[in-house]
């Protein structure tokens, strides 16, 4: 997950340890260093956790941009992607203009229950870019898929589900999906 974690820290003069220290409870330079290349999942509580000891709004520390609450897009369950019903919105982050977001009520692969990801909007020739990354496509009648596009050429593209034992899915190549971008996850 981009953030600025890292760019702020340095703009205030404190190294890792240093913001380690100013945290509560008190962590490790090590972990600091984990959430700000990402390679650790910031969570709410973490974000939360750092922006106090930075003294910013935890708004400060995520790389997006936009000006609404972001609306959910649809929610993935053990029985499928369903767009969202009636006008949900989610108390988490402003996405950028092209992105929108998932809600998971399952856990299914590499996400569980409760996790919200924002997708990047590709169309067209951009399709390419989302090659074996977690992606939703949109389907008639409010219905989605969500799954690992596998492969794709001029005319169709291929989907892994990330229930157990699915099947691979063939559809005709969209005029749009979204491609996962962010993961937030409350540990």
């Amino acid at each position: 997950m981009h953030n600025h974690i890292r760019a702020i820290r340095k703009q205030q003069g404190l190294t890792l340890a240093e913001l380690a220290e100013k945290c509560t409870p008190e962590t490790t330079a090590q972990t600091i260093g984990r959430l700000e290349t990402g390679t650790r999942t910031l969570s709410l509580t973490w974000l939360e956790r750092i922006a106090s000891a930075l003294n910013v709004d935890s708004d400060a520390l995520l790389a997006r941009g936009g000006e609404d609450i972001p609306a959910l897009t649809a929610v993935i369950s053990a029985d499928g992607a369903e767009a969202a019903k009636g006008a949900s919105y989610l108390p988490i982050f402003k996405p950028d203009a092209d992105q929108f977001v998932v809600q998971f009520e399952a856990s299914l692969g590499d996400y569980r229950s409760g996790d919200v990801v924002y997708l990047d909007r590709l169309d067209g020739h951009n399709l390419a870019k989302a090659l074996n990354r977690d992606i939703l496509l949109p389907r008639p009648g409010g219905r989605f898929v969500f799954g690992r596009l596998l492969a794709m050429d001029a005319e169709k593209i291929q989907i892994l589900p990330l229930k157990a034992g699915a099947r691979q899915i063939v559809i005709n190549r969209p005029e749009w999906l979204g491609a996962a971008k962010q993961l937030f996850r409350n540990l």
